[in-house]
């Protein structure tokens, strides 16, 4: 089972990044739709593991390629969502989830019979380059520092909290664990769309099994809170940074939101 789990995490991440990659905001909305269904089957999947008596991780084994076009894309990931049909558990929940790749698989093609879908994918050309915006180069290396950094936190973020939420039994900590998972899925959207933008588009590097492994609950709140604290530095020192009043108010905002973030992990203690 730990297989299947892996593999929907790997297929979670893929229509993840799909629908950053992607221009067209009608695409892009529908495959992060599809993205957050294929989170709740991983927790799904999760929990069914955790009944058996058994137990899941994070292992991944996959690469974020580097595609031309929308079609190329498409293609990849309807090649991906064939590939996992076979290993889903002849249960209920198997045959949710099998319809629901169903569904996603006729919206796929039904993207491949409009020919007028397959625009160019910029989201990974590396020319650092924001069309709209008049960023000077000090902003730009700035933003991308940032990016890197953050859509690799708020991708551990999401992975520790529903692991740690997957574990208790406490109705107060499930709530939090749940607010946290929710603000970091915005976040690491936000950032990804922002990335490719860029044309930096990077999957976040794994995490090692102690990053979510977590045996002192009250140590990783502290340390949660210091985190949290030095990301609004970040996000102040961006906004101040960078000269585009809209960036900078959105950046505002994301500080605004660690300060919640920070009083939802109080709570825990």
């Amino acid at each position: 089972m730990n297989k299947i789990y892996q593999q929907k995490h790997e297929l979670w991440l893929s229509i993840t990044f799909a629908s950053f990659a992607i221009n067209d905001e009608e695409i892009k909305s529908r495959l992060y739709d599809f993205s957050q269904i294929a989170f709740r089957h991983m927790k799904w999947i999760g929990s069914d593991i955790l009944e058996s008596g058994d137990n899941y991780n994070y292992d991944r084994n996959m690469m974020l390629y580097k595609r031309e076009t929308v079609f190329d894309v498409i293609e990849a990931l309807k090649t991906e969502i064939n590939a996992i049909q076979e290993n889903y558990p002849a249960t209920i929940l198997g045959e949710r989830i099998r319809t629901d790749d169903a569904y996603l698989l006729e919206y796929l093609s039904q993207v491949l019979n409009r020919d007028t879908n397959n625009a160019e994918i910029t989201a990974f050309n590396m020319k650092r380059e924001w069309q709209d915006k008049n960023l000077a180069q000090d902003q730009i290396d700035a933003l991308t520092l940032f990016l890197f950094e953050e859509s690799y936190k708020e991708y551990e973020l999401i992975l520790v909290y529903a692991y740690m939420q997957a574990r208790t039994n406490d109705a107060l900590h499930f709530n939090v664990f749940q607010d946290l998972i929710d603000e970091s899925h915005f976040h690491l959207k936000s950032f990804g769309n922002m990335m490719a933008k860029l044309g930096i588009l990077a999957l976040p590097r794994e995490l090692h099994e102690m990053t979510y492994i977590v045996k002192d609950l009250k140590q990783f709140v502290v340390d949660g809170i210091a985190e949290e604290e030095a990301a609004k530095v970040m996000c102040k020192e961006l906004s101040d940074a960078i000269k585009d009043e809209e960036l900078s108010k959105f950046f505002d905002f994301i500080n605004y939101q660690e300060s919640y973030h920070i009083e939802l992990m109080k709570k825990l203690l």
